[in-house]
């Protein structure tokens, strides 16, 4: 989920900036979850940064921050409460790469670095704290596309070489080999983003060509199809949408809290910081509390242990170094941010 959109940047004023600070409104009054001011990363502040959990660790590498391209790589240990930096990236330092975890280990693939896109693809193992470069991704260069494991295989699919994408692409860490299959359905987008529930994998939304997609389809790599599911925006003549507002997105992030997808950030024409909740045994979307931080794309979102987290991200040329924690049964706290 983090582009920089080559080509393709929105500018944002300083009056969406300043607005994005409003820590919460008249519409939220009623709605439910808190976010409060959580571990502050403590690498360099950036965006388009990738992230993989392995156990209850989260690592954060790559990303930019307009001046340069980072191939650092930090890791947060939640029960200790602190941010270290481990190994290196050894690939070129670069953003908008994708991220996934098979078998207790990292992969980064893809990316921009600022000329060139990339195909190349590295394996790190927590256990010796190195990286190793696996067979290239087939598929291109290419950077904004989207990752996921499901049943020990890692998956690339959409994204941008030039040309909007929708191919998928599997990927066996036992026989370090690629293999195309059934292609995203729907439109070709970039900046989606992607979740898995029940070792099924979930598109959502995303860019093609300037417009902002409105739809979610879930992937059954058993059976090598794609299914849509229902519109993000007020389409059917029911009432579940009618208040479906600032759903679709692009650039956006996702955690998970017990059986809801969070989907936060991200923007459509100016940055938002309406915050919904999917739920994928019933297929709809319930609205939460707004992010209370500053609005921003190209954040990392992840969860370990049950809970969701937002770190980094920027807001037109500012990049944060900051985090939040939601809380989705809380009321609005405005004091612990």
């Amino acid at each position: 989920m983090k582009s920089i959109y080559s080509g393709l940047i929105i500018a944002v004023s300083s009056l969406t900036l300043l607005s994005g600070c409003t820590k919460d409104t008249d519409a939220d009054d009623d709605l439910i979850g808190n976010w409060a001011r959580s571990y502050d990363f403590d690498g360099n502040a950036r965006s388009e940064a990738v992230s993989f959990t392995i156990g209850d660790k989260v690592y954060i590498a790559t990303g930019y921050n307009e001046r340069e391209r980072f191939a650092d790589v930090w890791e947060f240990d939640l029960n200790k409460k602190y941010w270290k930096q481990v190994a290196a990236f050894p690939g070129t330092a670069r953003n908008s790469a994708v991220a996934f975890t098979v078998n207790g280990k990292g992969y980064i693939a893809t990316g921009y670095d600022g000329q060139f896109r990339l195909n190349d693809v590295w394996e790190y193992d927590p256990a010796g704290d190195s990286w190793t470069k696996k067979a290239d991704f087939p598929g291109g260069g290419r950077y904004d596309a989207v990752g996921f494991a499901i049943n020990g295989k890692g998956y690339i699919s959409s994204g941008y070489d030039g040309n909007y994408l929708k191919d998928l692409w599997e990927y066996d860490p036992a026989s370090d080999n690629w293999t195309q299959k059934a292609s995203l359905g729907g439109t070709k987008r970039t900046a989606a983003v992607a979740f898995v529930v029940n070792n099924k994998a979930y598109i959502c939304s995303g860019n093609n060509n300037g417009s902002v997609l409105n739809d979610l389809w879930i992937y059954d790599p058993a059976t090598d199809d794609w299914t849509e599911k229902r519109k993000l925006t007020n389409s059917s003549d029911d009432s579940y949408d009618d208040d479906y507002a600032n759903i679709a997105r692009y650039n956006a992030s996702v955690f998970q809290i017990d059986n809801l997808i969070y989907l936060v950030g991200g923007e459509s024409g100016s940055l938002i910081s309406a915050v919904w909740a999917y739920n994928p045994e019933t297929d709809l979307w319930i609205q939460k509390t707004s992010f209370e931080g500053t609005s921003r794309v190209g954040a990392i979102g992840f969860n370990v242990n049950n809970r969701g987290f937002l770190i980094t991200g920027r807001n037109g040329t500012l990049h944060f170094d900051n985090g939040y924690e939601f809380f989705p049964y809380d009321e609005v706290n405005e004091n612990d941010n």
